[in-house]
């Protein structure tokens, strides 16, 4: 379970760009974060594996505190957070197996990093998750060979191969087409079921979010507003997420557990 209380993220003198947020997500829940661009949603996602330094408040992942993790322990405990970006962060000129292999890192040795000398374990279990979301076939092309659906794809494994007790997902359909769009959020939320793995996924597309989602969070200035259902978010809540009056003076909609 990940568990936010009293989260607050501010740069400088300038007003919080996260402001109290409290946030609980379990089991295999596909949570969809939605608001519109400064709202809050990618520094969320970063303040919950610290690539951004939270200002203040509690980050709780199954009973370990990481606001609190020095630079060694913080390593360590991030192995447990999965990470797909919107860029997908891959190393073009490696192979499609030698991405994913980089999402072992934190476990294998620099030399056996260095050599490729993975271990057999892992490489059978990156060709049973490639093989599963449909790019088996790709292990030995690079990754600048692939379209943007199959890089995310990859991206996918990669972070599964951490064997992650929670994924965050920040906008991983925005550079891709609809139809593909709507194939990779049907993985991911295939994926959570499959392994009892809870998914957060930063948003834009508020129709893939009610279709994809168990759940919907929005945020508008730094604080959720909204946290329910996708049924229950309608007309009134998109228009106070996406052009209301600040959070701060409005009381929250909806009670999601």
């Amino acid at each position: 379970m990940l568990e936010i209380n009293h989260l607050i993220k501010s740069y400088g003198d300038a007003a919080p760009v996260l402001k109290d947020l409290h946030l609980k997500v379990e089991g295999e829940q596909v949570v969809s974060v939605i608001g519109s661009s400064g709202a809050g949603k990618s520094t969320l996602l970063r303040c919950i594996n610290r690539l951004v330094e939270p200002t203040s408040g509690s980050i709780v992942l199954n009973g370990t505190e990481f606001t609190t993790l020095g630079k060694r322990e913080l390593r360590t405990a991030r192995r447990r957070i999965g990470m797909v970006f919107q860029s997908f962060n891959l190393v073009d000129r490696l192979t499609v197996m030698e991405n994913v292999q980089s999402g072992r890192l934190g476990y294998i040795s620099t030399w056996a990093a260095l050599t490729r000398n993975y271990p057999k374990d892992d490489i059978r279990r990156a060709f049973e998750l490639m093989e599963r979301v449909g790019i088996a076939q790709y292990a030995n092309k690079r990754a600048d060979e692939l379209s943007g659906g199959e890089r995310q794809r990859v991206g996918v494994v990669r972070a599964l191969m951490q064997r992650p007790e929670i994924l965050l997902a920040d906008e991983p359909t925005a550079s891709l087409d609809p139809k593909t769009s709507e194939q990779i959020m049907g993985l991911l939320r295939d994926l959570a079921s499959e392994l009892n793995l809870p998914v957060i996924i930063n948003i834009h597309n508020v129709g893939e979010a009610k279709e994809y989602s168990d759940r919907i969070v929005g945020m508008r200035y730094g604080k959720i507003i909204f946290d329910d259902l996708p049924a229950s978010l309608g007309t009134e809540e998109m228009d106070a997420i996406y052009s209301g009056t600040p959070a701060d003076e409005r009381p929250s909609m909806g009670a999601a557990a």
